[in-house]
C-alpha cells in the first residue's frame, strides 16, 4: 500500500487538528506537516514534498487560490484539495483556474474529502465535468496529460 504524504493548510489551529485526526484514521494517509497560511504553506511543501496539500483558500496573508497557484506553478506534481466552508461557483472556478485538484465543502468534510484525495491522485480528468453536472460531486482540476 502506497502511503500519501499529505500536508494540511488551514488558519484554525483546532480546525488543523480534527482534520489531522480525520486524516490519520485512513491507514494511506500520513499526514507529514501543517501550515496556518499560505506562505508557510509553499515553504512546508518544499521542505516536505507532500503528494496532497488540503488548502483553505481564506487565511492570513497569502490566501489558498493564490498558495495554489505558486504551489502548481512550482511544484506541478503536487495535488492541492481545497477545502472551504464557502460553496461558492466563484471559489471553485478561481480554485480550478489556480490549478486545483479538488474543491470539498468542510461541512461535506466526511463524505467527500477521501474519494476527492484518491480522485486528484487518479487524476480523473472528467471530475470538474461532472461537478458542474452532479453538484454534489466537488473535484477536478487540470485534465491528465
Amino acid at each position: 500500500m502506497q502511503v500519501i504524504r499529505t500536508l494540511i493548510v488551514d488558519d484554525n489551529v483546532s480546525f488543523r487538528q480534527r482534520l489531522k485526526e480525520f486524516l490519520a484514521s485512513e491507514p494511506d494517509i500520513e499526514v507529514v506537516g501543517e501550515a496556518a497560511d499560505g506562505q508557510t504553506a509553499i515553504l512546508e511543501a518544499r521542505k516536505l514534498q507532500p503528494e496532497v496539500v488540503v488548502m483553505d483558500v481564506t487565511m492570513p496573508g497569502m490566501n489558498g487560490i493564490d498558495a495554489t497557484r505558486h504551489l502548481k506553478d512550482e511544484m506541478p506534481e503536487v495535488k492541492v484539495i481545497v477545502l472551504t466552508i464557502f460553496d461558492l461557483e466563484g471559489y471553485r472556478e478561481a480554485a480550478m483556474a489556480s490549478g486545483a485538484s479538488g474543491y470539498v465543502i468542510k461541512k461535506s468534510l466526511i463524505e467527500e474529502l477521501m474519494p476527492a484525495i484518491r480522485r486528484a491522485l487518479a487524476q480523473d480528468s472528467a471530475t470538474w465535468a461532472r461537478a458542474k453536472e452532479e453538484p454534489n460531486i466537488r473535484g477536478g482540476g487540470r485534465p491528465a496529460s
